[in-house]
């Protein structure tokens, strides 16, 4: 247990994070951008770009540097809404993300560094999970491209992989069921990730 550190020291580390106390703007017609690497942003969709509902339980296993992490994550999806809520190895809840078409908003545990913003998480999510065209659509960067398979999916600025995916699925159309490996190799970290379906 002394290698594993609090989940919001994780996102601190992992999410390069800058304000906590941020809300995106409530002003639908503007679209958010969220940095992932120094050269390639992605501009965030909406919840009911999925294109379906999901109820998910992950467990989560995060990697900096020589350092391991872990933390539980229930997400709940819906055309409407998108809503996580991380609890820590104790059981507490230590944060909540709500995410709307009208923007994102989140609270957090006394605890969690006042630097975390919950955009650079729920931009990790979309990555992983929405579909490739919205993916695609969404990537901003002069020579940023998105190389994808049914397994695996990967983020190019010129020459260079930028962020990188890889699944192990439980059947063969559910992301959301199975386990998964992934790393922004920009930012230096790395997930793998346990995830079950509970309504699929």
């Amino acid at each position: 247990m002394r290698n594993i550190i609090p989940f919001a020291l994780i996102l601190l580390l992992c999410a390069c994070a800058h304000n906590s106390t941020d809300k995106a703007s409530s002003d639908a017609n503007v679209p958010e951008i969220v940095q992932i690497a120094p050269d390639v942003a992605l501009t965030m969709p909406n919840p009911a770009d999925l294109g379906h509902s999901v109820e998910a339980v992950q467990l989560v296993t995060a990697h900096y540097g020589d350092q391991n992490f872990a933390f539980e994550a229930h997400i709940s999806v819906t055309p409407e809404h998108f809503l996580l809520i991380g609890l820590d190895l104790m059981g507490r809840k230590i944060m909540t993300i709500n995410w709307t078409k009208e923007g994102t908003d989140f609270e957090t545990a006394p605890w969690v560094p006042s630097q975390l913003r919950a955009k650079n998480i729920l931009a990790d999510i979309v990555l992983l999970y929405w579909p490739e065209t919205i993916v695609k659509k969404g990537l901003v960067g002069s020579l940023v491209k998105l190389v994808a398979d049914r397994y695996s999916r990967t983020i190019m600025s010129g020459h260079k992989k930028v962020w990188q995916a890889n699944y192990q699925m439980n059947t063969k159309h559910d992301l959301w069921s199975g386990q998964l490996h992934y790393r922004n190799i920009a930012w230096g970290y790395e997930f793998n990730v346990q995830s079950t379906e509970t309504n699929p």
